[in-house]
């Protein structure tokens, strides 16, 4: 089975919580959507929309092309399902190879021994097929293979993205606890901007979340700094692949519609942020300034977006510096930025209470293993209050809380 513009069967995995968001980003790319499930979701499409998708999406972790499912009993049956596939037809046998499995309720005894035995069925089938075979190579290989077994039955999947879609290509350095990008274009989409209004980060590291608003304002898309694993899949499509990425650039803007203003306490975090920014094309479209977050002030007059990733308690240190900061944060909130959305992806699920106002809205993330939410403040001005009490009574939802107040 060669990679030819058929229809496959792919799974995209993505941060835990951004699944429904993914839904929304793929279906906008017209793919398929199929199923949707915790981590990631399946979608049907052609080799062009397994192009497209590693190209464009912003929340995508992968792009698996499902390559078969069969029923197991014992770990032969895992090595006939993977002995089955005719690897020699999809990848070149000079190609380095990594398999990763990955179970659910699995009733074998051992993942490692699993993943030796695929590794070898793929290396027989070449040997059979060619009289050579892949090396191996865990750290950076040509071809990915996932496995995924369940209590019946194991599905294989080849990678066709390479290196994870969130290493766009353009981080050059950053500080510590960088957040992921495809986490941080996660965070846009759930806050809703598109780059309409003005965006603010004043806690900005190396520049992730200004980074990613930048492309997402300008339509640049996500992928088009790096190489991906399916280039090197027989069967590759260069024309086809050359006017895909021909689309895309001809979708960009000049420059975001609106201002993104960065800022961060620490030099080192603003030479990062600015040399990703330089690398990633969007420095002229990213205002990096040197400040402590509570000298931060909004435009007047103006609305738009605050997001930020606070440092969570184990990087301020001990809970007193934790209830600090987050006081501070909340009179901050109410003092300087009316008529803001202010939303915080944190760890510490108490930060609500702790900064002393109530968020519109709260939608849970994981940040690798780490639980967090999202939380949204729209900040009302003082002296609207009471007009602002009477509308929201009257077209709020019942279950909905009121937005903060400044």
């Amino acid at each position: 089975m060669r990679m030819i513009s058929t229809n496959y069967r792919c799974f995209a995995p993505c941060p835990r919580g951004l699944e429904p968001a993914l839904q929304e980003e793929l279906q906008a790319l017209d793919v398929q959507v199929l199923n949707r499930t915790e981590g990631g979701l399946s979608f049907s499409g052609s080799m062009a929309d397994v192009y497209r998708a590693n190209l464009e999406s912003r929340l995508a972790s992968r792009i698996l092309v499902h390559l078969v499912t069969a029923p197991y009993r014992s770990e032969t049956d895992v090595y006939k399902a993977a002995y089955d596939v005719a690897w020699s037809q999809l990848l070149p046998a000079a190609g380095t190879i990594k398999v990763k499995v990955s179970a659910r309720q699995c009733g074998l005894p051992s993942l490692d021994f699993l993943t030796l035995r695929i590794k070898d069925a793929v290396c027989d089938r070449f040997v059979k097929e060619t009289g050579r075979r892949p090396s191996v190579d865990t750290r950076r290989p040509d071809f990915r293979i996932d496995a995924f077994l369940d209590t019946t039955h194991v599905s294989l999947y080849l990678d066709t993205t390479g290196e994870p879609l969130f290493k766009r290509g353009f981080r050059q350095s950053s500080v510590d606890a960088p957040l992921r990008e495809n986490l941080a274009a996660g965070l846009l989409h759930l806050a809703g901007w598109t780059g309409d209004v003005p965006l603010i980060d004043p806690l900005c590291g190396s520049g992730t979340i200004a980074i990613e608003a930048a492309l997402r304002a300008r339509h640049i898309a996500p992928g088009l700094g790096r190489r991906f694993a399916f280039e090197k899949l027989h069967g590759f499509d260069r024309t086809l692949w050359d006017t895909i990425r021909q689309e895309s650039l001809r979708k960009q803007l000049a420059q975001s519609p609106a201002p993104i203003m960065a800022s961060d306490l620490d030099a080192r975090a603003i030479a990062a942020a600015r040399r990703n920014a330089r690398q990633a094309g969007v420095e002229a479209d990213i205002k990096l300034s040197l400040q402590d977050l509570f000298s931060v002030v909004p435009p007047p007059g103006r609305s738009g977006l605050i997001m930020m990733n606070p440092p969570y308690g184990v990087r301020l240190g001990s809970m007193g510096d934790l209830d600090t900061f987050y006081r501070r944060l909340g009179q901050w909130m109410k003092q300087r930025c009316a008529d803001w959305t202010v939303c915080l992806l944190t760890a510490d699920l108490t930060a609500p209470k702790r900064i002393g106002l109530n968020p519109a809205k709260r939608t849970p993330l994981f940040n690798g293993g780490l639980e967090c939410r999202l939380y949204a403040f729209p900040i009302v001005r003082g002296g609207m209050r009471r007009r602002k009490r009477v509308q929201d009574a009257s077209s709020r939802p019942a279950e909905g809380p009121p937005p903060a107040q400044a």
